[in-house]
């Protein structure tokens, strides 16, 4: 079986959230979701999220793409949650290109294109208008 795992807010999910869940599937067997809890958001990347982490994880688990939804708490955490859940892909939006290279020590990285029209941010600055 082929592992994948991927890594994300999820907040305010949306149709580009399921189009990179999709694709991330279609690279192997078996999908993985690292989900950044409430408290990694806030104080590392300060961002409040509108859902709890317990609610993005309820919605993650009910989409068909995703096999398993662990806790994202820490930047250095990639390389542990690969080896542990032996992890063949590792999957990322191609905002992030090259930041994870550094795990094809460990497995294959791959970039995915982002749906180019939607995204979390505009639908916070769309609403707030």
């Amino acid at each position: 079986m082929k592992k994948v795992i991927t890594y994300g807010t999820y907040d305010l999910l949306h149709y580009g959230h399921i189009n990179l869940l999709r694709r991330a599937k279609e690279q192997g067997d078996y999908l993985i979701v690292a989900l950044s809890t409430d408290e990694f958001n806030w104080n590392m990347k300060q961002k409040k999220c509108y859902f709890t982490y317990e609610q993005r994880k309820q919605l993650l688990e009910a989409i068909r793409y995703v096999d398993l939804v662990i806790p994202e708490e820490n930047w250095e955490q990639k390389i542990d949650n690969v080896k542990e859940f032996k992890v063949d892909t590792f999957v990322m939006g191609d905002d992030w290109n090259g930041k994870f290279d550094f795990l094809k020590d460990y497995c294959e990285v791959v970039y995915l294109p982002r749906t180019p029209e939607i995204s979390t941010t505009q639908i916070k600055n769309d609403l707030s208008v």
